[in-house]
Parts: structure tokens; C-alpha cells; sequence
């Protein structure tokens, strides 16, 4: 017996582009509001003239409000947005393919948003705003939350406010720094997790590249030992996933290092581990920060990387990552892995 969804979305099956569509734009104005139209269809990849036609008619619905500043969404938006995600999902075959990926990847679940951050950026917002709800989901079993670096986990950062779910916590950095843009390190990123939900920090100001006699000195420092400890007793980990290219690309590692990602088959990167098709760890760089050996202990980890050019790094990591992490992805990058896997199969 099919469902009333399914029996509406047979017999006009155009419904499913018309909710998509609308359904986009009344999401994008919510989650980067005041917007004005021509950012609106920038945002959205689409023509001016398609932007004007919709948001005029979320407008005649009330769903939506302009104004100077912008256009923005409303209370009833808000409302109608939160019904219909679950129809979305269905109707796109989101909930099926979160399924699909959970069982296949065997951890603990998979969230996927609609989209494509390689094509629309800002589709790292959405991102953000599930990982923030999955982190007042395990807070309550919380103390000690470390946070590696890249823009995704600022996003999550942004998308944090006080909640009566996120007291008591201690943010941590799960690395030092890396790269010249410190609003997107990880010591950064701890600040304003705690920043915006009124809890505590501690951060790691130590170079990423240590030579073999420096990192052999730090280590003995009482500041690093305590931090090892803190990383010994973590319960949440939130992270990215990078591809190891990339990522060596980012820490402005030598030609030569590069080549040698390449010749062992690196695929992706996390925690300063380089891993290749099958998951296994064929480098890593010399850092203080949280081991993967720590990550493996939590009682939560919350992965967040997006994108149809990730999905060959998230499907590599996860070979062998952790059974309680929770992936926060999107369709693109979703869809892409289950063709990926797919083709293993044959």
C-alpha cells in the first residue's frame, strides 16, 4: 500500500521539483537572511528573473518578509520549513539514502542536507546547523568537546547559541595551528564555540610541523602533558574530513611530500593521519594534538565534510573510523559514494 506522499507525488509528479525548488529558497533566505533577490539567485545558481517569481510568492504567502535590509524569513516560514523537511527528504530520496549510508558505512548515522558546497558554499551553514543540533543531542553525556579546524567547523561555530543542552563544556583545540588564516584554526574555532554558548576554552599554540628533537622537547613540557590528558578524557569530537592533497596543499608541505602522499595512495586526512583507498594510516605528520588512538575512545564523534570531490576522502576515512561517529554530509557527496561504492561491488 503506498503512502499518501507517494500516492500524491504519482499523480503529480511535478510536485516533487515544485517543493524542491521552493523549498531551497524559503532554506537559503532562513539561513542567510536579510538577503537581497540578487544574492538570493547567486546563492542559488539560478536566474534573476526565477529568483523574483519565488520570492514574490513566499512573500503572497507570508512565509517570507522584505524589507530594506533584505529579504528574510518569518515565524510562518520557519513553521512550514520545519513540516516539510521530512517530506522533502522522503520525496528526494534523502531518508533513503541516509539509510543506505549508515548501514553501508556501518557507524552510528549518517545526516545528509540537499546539496552541493562545491557549487554553493554557503550549503556549509546547512551543514553547520545539523552538526549544532547533533552536538546538544550528546552534550548532555559531555565535558570535554575538542574541535579540529577548516571552515566547516567555523560554520558550526556560527550556528552555536546558549542553550540549556550545551552548559558546563570545555571546548578544546584538538590541534595547534595550521596555515596563515587563524579564523579558521582550530585554537580559534574552540574560542568561539565557547563564545557563543557561554562555556570554557583551553587552546594549543604550537607550531603543526615539529622536527623529531623539537617535538621530543614539547612533549615533556607540563602545558602539553596536561593537554594529553584533557584529550585522554574527551567524550565529543567534531571534525572535517580533508583530501590529503589538499590538505598537504594547506600545511605547505614540499614537493616532495606531496609526491611521496601520492606514490603511497593517500586519499584523506584527518587528525594529521594521511590514509589511502582501504582506510589504513600510510603517513602522518609529527604534531601535538589529539591522537587518533583518543578519537577512537570517545564516547561521540561528529564528522562533517561535504562536497562531490570529498566523497572518495569520507568513503577512505571511514574504512575504518570509528562505529559512534555520526557523518554530517551532503546529497552531492552522498550520492557519489554510494556510486562509488557501487562500482567496488562490481
Amino acid at each position: 500500500m503506498a503512502t499518501l506522499s507517494e500516492a500524491q507525488l504519482k499523480i503529480m509528479p511535478e510536485m516533487s521539483e515544485v517543493l524542491h525548488t521552493r523549498y531551497r529558497f524559503l532554506q537559503m533566505i532562513e539561513m542567510l537572511g536579510p538577503i537581497g533577490r540578487r544574492g538570493l539567485a547567486e546563492q542559488l545558481s539560478v536566474a534573476e528573473r526565477e529568483a523574483r517569481r519565488e520570492t514574490d510568492l513566499l512573500r503572497e504567502q507570508g512565509l517570507i518578509i522584505a524589507s530594506r535590509s533584505g529579504m528574510r524569513i518569518s515565524e510562518l516560514g520557519l513553521e512550514v520549513l520545519e513540516v516539510l523537511k521530512p517530506l522533502f527528504y522522503e520525496w528526494s530520496g534523502i531518508s533513503t539514502l541516509e539509510k543506505q549510508l549508515t548501514r553501508t558505512l556501518g557507524i552510528q548515522n549518517v545526516i545528509i542536507v540537499d546539496g552541493n558546497i562545491d557549487e554553493v558554499p554557503s550549503i556549509k551553514y546547512l551543514l553547520g546547523l545539523e552538526a549544532a543540533k547533533q552536538l546538544e543531542i550528546v552534550a548532555n553525556i559531555s565535558k570535554n568537546v575538542a574541535v579540529t579546524g577548516g571552515s566547516t567547523l567555523a560554520a558550526i561555530a556560527d550556528s552555536l547559541t546558549p542553550s540549556e543542552n550545551l552548559t558546563n563544556l570545555n571546548f578544546i583545540a584538538a590541534r595547534g595551528g595550521m596555515g596563515v588564516d587563524m579564523r579558521l584554526q582550530a585554537n580559534t574555532i574552540a574560542a568561539t564555540f565557547a563564545s557563543n554558548t557561554d562555556n570554557t576554552y583551553r587552546t594549543l599554540y604550537l607550531p603543526e610541523h615539529l622536527s623529531e628533537t623539537a617535538y621530543q622537547a614539547i612533549i615533556q613540557e607540563p602545558v602539553v602533558k596536561e593537554m594529553m590528558e584533557i584529550y585522554d578524557c574527551t567524550d565529543v569530537v567534531i571534525h572535517g574530513i580533508g583530501s590529503a592533497i589538499e590538505m598537504a596543499v594547506r600545511r605547505e608541505s614540499s614537493e616532495e611530500e606531496k609526491q611521496s602522499l601520492l606514490e603511497k595512495g593517500a586519499v584523506s586526512e584527518a587528525f594529521g593521519y594521511y590514509f589511502d583507498e582501504q582506510g589504513n594510516a600510510v603517513q602522518r605528520i609529527r604534531t601535538v594534538g589529539i591522537q587518533i588512538e583518543q578519537v577512537n575512545r570517545c564516547k561521540s564523534i561528529i564528522a562533517v565534510a561535504g562536497g562531490k570531490n570529498k566523497a572518495k576522502a569520507i568513503l577512505s576515512y571511514f574504512k575504518n573510523g570509528a562505529k559512534q561517529s555520526v557523518l554530517i554530509t551532503d546529497s552531492a557527496a552522498a550520492k557519489e559514494m554510494l556510486r562509488l561504492l557501487q562500482e567496488e561491488q562490481f
